[in-house]
């Protein structure tokens, strides 16, 4: 029971990764600043990837578990702040 829960957590990760790098990636379609945003969505790009590897080789692990969803809290909790300062360190105004 223990694998299967691993298994479905990894998928949703991977899925959820791949889902914000879409919108990031539609958000600068629309008008959003460009480096800001996909600065933001490179890490959950990586990820996404490497949750995929996982997902295909049927190699799963607790610890890609535990740090992707550190990570993308982290990410969530600080991204208004963080794309405000990209911005502005790449030439906002």
């Amino acid at each position: 029971m223990r694998g299967r829960y691993l298994i479905i957590l990894t998928k949703l990760i991977f899925i959820y990764c791949l889902f914000y790098v879409f919108m990031k990636v539609f958000a600068v379609f629309q008008g959003a600043w460009l480096y800001a945003n996909l600065i933001m969505a490179f890490p959950l790009l990586l990820l996404g990837l490497l949750g995929a590897y996982f997902a295909k080789k049927e190699k799963y692990n607790w610890f890609y578990v535990i740090l992707a969803a550190i990570l993308i809290s982290a990410i969530r909790y600080f991204e208004q702040g963080w794309l405000l300062g990209l911005h502005n360190y790449f030439g906002g105004e």
